[in-house]
């Protein structure tokens, strides 16, 4: 089989700031090519399709689980969301680092379907911090943060099942870690 690029899979609970780290890891990596989800999730005010999400209705969602060209889905908090097998493949094939910033659940399908992929678990300073960022936020109403909360819990109990576990307590730190990662050759 040819060499493929590394692909390294960026988990955590809700607001642990993955999406920070890694924008942050972008900017100091730009060789490396983030994957973009599919979402039965209706677009937040300024997300456009193909960038943040692929948006998609569950009928096409359901589509792509049958036709296999997920690499990994969940469902989280009432929406699926799923990694497009394809383009993925491309880009490693190609030699290009790919990151999927996915949940625990997804993490644990890639494992699976995936075993030379690095997972790496994002873990907040501690659970206050984790409380006050997800409140701070102010996007969602009292028991949607509860929910996540209660996820939240769960997930920081999966951190042992990752390659790495990474406290986000500086986010400079964290991305050039996930980018040294990226650069490691694949475990095989």
């Amino acid at each position: 089989m040819a060499h493929l690029a590394p692909l390294v899979v960026v988990s955590g609970p809700s607001g642990v700031g993955k999406s920070t780290v890694v924008e942050a890891a972008l900017t100091l990596a730009p060789d490396i090519w983030l994957s973009v989800s599919a979402t039965t999730r209706a677009p937040r005010a300024g997300e456009l399709d193909g960038r943040e999400y692929f948006f998609v209705d569950d009928a096409q969602f359901t589509r792509l689980i049958e036709q296999d060209e997920l690499l990994e889905w969940a469902e989280f908090a009432g929406n699926r969301y799923g990694t497009p097998r394809g383009p993925v493949l491309e880009h490693r094939a190609g030699g290009t680092p790919v990151i999927l910033e996915i949940e625990v659940a997804g993490a644990r399908q890639v494992r699976t379907r995936v075993p030379e992929a690095r997972l790496v678990f994002l873990a907040p300073p501690s659970w206050p911090e984790l409380e006050a960022r997800l409140i701070g936020r102010g996007t969602e109403s009292p028991g949607a943060v509860a929910r996540r909360l209660a996820a939240a819990e769960l997930e920081l109990a999966a951190a042992s099942e990752f390659d790495q576990v990474i406290v986000n307590t500086d986010v400079g730190e964290c991305a050039a870690a996930l980018v040294a990662c990226l650069h490691e050759q694949p475990k095989n």
